[in-house]
């Protein structure tokens, strides 16, 4: 049975943090619903290793490794495809900031492949190092440098204006 400093020690870090879980999570799914069930996976698991991750340098580090794990593991079980379904957006604040342009980027990130959209919000949303990136994907930091560059030029082909890309002869 867990001691109930440990508990109340976990509900106070979550309830502090999943809003934030949900948030990376949407950036990496693309998809508000699932953002929810992959940061509540997160939380059961990181509930499960709490002792662990109290102790950790940064929790908030061990639970965003967590998240990414927990996302690239949906993503490699065929069970994914299977289980979500396309559903409306949930209604959320709205953003202070170009709706058009974050409403491409979303659609563009949603393009790119799981371990290409992971280093991305990792290395950009989420501001870690090419190494600490590295090290919660559990590749090397070239894998994490590719991946990032050649996200970055998928997501310059995407998001580019249709007249320049008609004039560069570049397909999306």
């Amino acid at each position: 049975m867990a001691k109930p400093d440990r508990d109340a020690e976990f509900t106070e870090y979550l309830k502090a943090r999943s809003a934030w879980l949900t948030r990376v999570g949407y950036l990496l799914c693309g998809d508000w619903h699932r953002a929810d069930d992959l940061a509540q996976n997160a939380a059961v698991r990181l509930y499960r290793h709490w002792g662990r991750a109290s102790r950790a340098d940064s929790v908030d580090a061990y639970a965003r490794r967590i998240l990414v794990n927990v996302y690239l593991d949906e993503r490699q079980s065929g069970w994914s495809r299977f289980t979500f379904l396309h559903r409306g957006p949930i209604e959320r604040e709205a953003p202070t900031l170009d709706a058009d342009a974050s409403l491409d980027l979303r659609a563009a990130l949603a393009r790119l492949a799981p371990r290409q959209r992971a280093a991305v919000v990792l290395r950009y949303y989420c501001d870690l190092s090419v190494e600490e990136a590295a090290e919660i994907l559990g590749c090397s930091t070239g894998t994490v440098k590719s991946q990032t560059a050649r996200a970055l030029a998928r997501l310059r082909v995407l998001l580019a204006p249709a007249a320049a890309i008609e004039l560069e002869g570049i397909t999306r």
